[in-house]
């Protein structure tokens, strides 16, 4: 059967049309959750804010438990490493040395709460971090976080209610504070009038954030807290030289 001219015509033009092209794949996250030691429950919703901010920033997180994901090949597809409330020993030497070399390669990490209470036993992940835990006052406690950058405020303090981390010594002057918290609104804290509780570093070739917030789960509803969290994929991202 002869098609009309017009119908032979349209498909001899689409027959000899470029393939139209794909755009770049999205960046992506990988978000790990391994604990060895205490357990989360608040790690299922840092999860999830975590996808819903990496999908506004047109990125792909990433969620495992799987500490054999952290190999070299592996880790090249990603651009950011997040460790989201681990706990203890969840790396063996071999995951180590793949995680340096993807900082050392210009990767970024962001680590949440419980990030700081992990590797112990591994002088450059506490570098890395900025600080490790040491202990926290007794359940959840209201307070106030105070941004700043460069040493100064920026931006209005509000209201925070979760576990309020003490570490083992202060990260000022290692890295860049990016907020504190206060002490003088609630029992427990060890670190004096300056505690830091979210701060930003370059580090070893890479980009390191940080946050001792997100105990609890409804951490990850608060507007202040959430708009924090995206601020720091953006700096380990690379995608913005403030954290």
């Amino acid at each position: 059967m002869r098609l009309p001219s017009p119908l032979l015509s349209l498909l001899l033009v689409l027959m000899h049309a470029p393939a139209a092209q794909a755009g770049p794949a999205p960046e992506r996250a990988l978000v790990f959750t391994r604990t060895v030691e205490y357990g989360h429950e608040s790690i299922p919703a840092a999860v999830a804010a975590l996808q819903r901010v990496a999908t506004a920033e047109g990125m792909q997180a990433d969620h495992s438990e799987n500490a054999a994901d952290f190999t070299a090949a592996n880790l090249a597809r990603y651009r950011v490493v997040v460790f989201a409330s681990t706990t203890g020993d969840v790396l063996d030497d071999q995951q180590q040395a793949a995680l340096e070399g993807f900082i050392r390669g210009g990767g970024g990490f962001v680590g949440l709460h419980a990030a700081a209470d992990t590797e112990y036993d591994w002088p450059w992940y506490g570098r890395l971090v900025g600080a490790y835990f040491h202990s926290h006052p007794p359940g959840l406690q209201t307070s106030r976080v105070q941004p700043e950058r460069d040493g100064r405020v920026r931006g209005a303090p509000w209201a925070v209610h979760d576990e309020l981390y003490n570490y083992r010594d202060t990260p000022r002057g290692r890295v860049q504070v990016v907020a504190t918290v206060d002490e003088r609104l609630y029992d427990g804290g060890r670190m004096g009038s300056d505690h830091p509780i979210t701060w930003c570093h370059p580090f070893d070739g890479g980009r390191s954030w940080y946050t001792g917030l997100g105990h609890d789960e409804a951490m990850y509803r608060l507007p202040a807290f959430v708009a924090q969290v995206r601020q720091g994929l953006r700096y380990a991202a690379g995608r913005s030289a403030h954290c």
